[in-house]
């Protein structure tokens, strides 16, 4: 039992020198490994911030995005549907639905290269779209 304890405090001496960034890409790694879903803004990171020194560096450094269809003409709605159905993979129902919804989340979470491409392709379609960092 005391080897243990040990162990867990070595490891948070450990995790108490990594930045933010870093412990982000721990998270991240950590949430692929054990395919969960960390809650956002979890003490860990707010117990670490002050050790990170350049923590607004950081935040501006978002690794993924949601992409939110914020609108969607009349004219260009069914263009629009139809890359919302591509990159989503729905039905044309709900694709439909999605769209004249908008303000609505057409993908919670991308990788920055892949919310830029999606965001490329809905906005050459004639959409209006926004990407928020999470």
């Amino acid at each position: 039992m005391a080897q243990q304890e040990a162990n867990i405090e070595e490891l948070v001496d450990t995790l108490s020198k990594l930045s933010v960034l870093d412990l982000s890409k721990l998270k991240k790694a950590l949430e692929d490994k054990w395919d969960v879903k960390a809650a956002a803004g979890g003490p860990v990171m707010m117990a670490a911030a002050p050790a990170a020194g350049d923590g607004g560096a950081a935040a501006e450094e978002a690794t993924d995005f949601q992409i939110m269809l914020e609108e969607a003409p009349a004219d260009k709605k069914i263009a629009v549907i139809k890359v919302v159905r591509e990159v989503t993979g729905l039905g044309l129902k709900e694709a439909k639905e999605l769209v004249e919804s908008a303000p609505k989340a057409v993908k919670d979470s991308a990788p920055k290269a892949e919310a830029e491409e999606i965001k490329k392709k809905l906005t050459d379609a004639g959409a209006k779209v926004a990407l928020k960092g999470v």
